[in-house]
């Protein structure tokens, strides 16, 4: 099975959150994903928001990396393989539920990533944590809905926040 992988560093600054989105779109690009996929759009739209929960809520640097599992196509011709996005950073505050009302400006980034990716969900690594969130190509835009896949909670609006 064929994985690529790529990784990139950000600083916590919020332009790091454009340049990563402009990073990811040239390696998805890279990788055979073109930009008119519906997944592509749908990629970039969670790198920026896990990219944002990292740099707005931690403070500290953080790497970015796309994984790209068996990135061909399906016995039918159409795109196959799964994408994974992660942000790992060395902040030990644990993601937890946060409620946005309808004026807030932020405070729904991980309710955007539980409504659009397949699967996401977290870990402590070291002192740190990684976020993570997957989607299989050929996924984004269907009609049927995923059903029974995603590994974190599925109800409220989520970001970081000191617990």
């Amino acid at each position: 099975m064929q994985v690529l992988q790529v990784q990139l560093e950000i600083r916590p600054d919020p332009a790091e959150v454009g340049r990563a989105r402009k990073w990811a779109r040239s390696r998805l690009a890279g990788s055979g994903i073109s930009a008119d996929e519906p997944v592509a759009e749908t990629l970039v739209l969670l790198v920026s928001e896990l990219v944002t929960n990292a740099v707005v809520h931690t403070g500290c640097p953080a790497v970015l990396r796309l994984l790209l599992t068996g990135v061909c196509e399906d016995a039918a011709g159409g795109p196959a393989g799964t994408v994974r996005l992660e942000v790992a950073d060395s902040c030990d505050r644990a993601p937890a539920p946060r409620c946005a009302d309808g004026d807030a400006t932020g405070g729904r980034g991980l309710a955007l990533v539980d409504g659009l990716a397949d699967r996401w969900g977290w870990t402590r690594e070291g002192s740190g944590k990684r976020i993570w969130c997957e989607m299989d190509r050929g996924a984004a835009g269907s009609p049927e809905p995923r059903v029974g896949t995603r590994t974190a909670a599925a109800h409220g609006d989520f970001a970081f926040e000191a617990v």
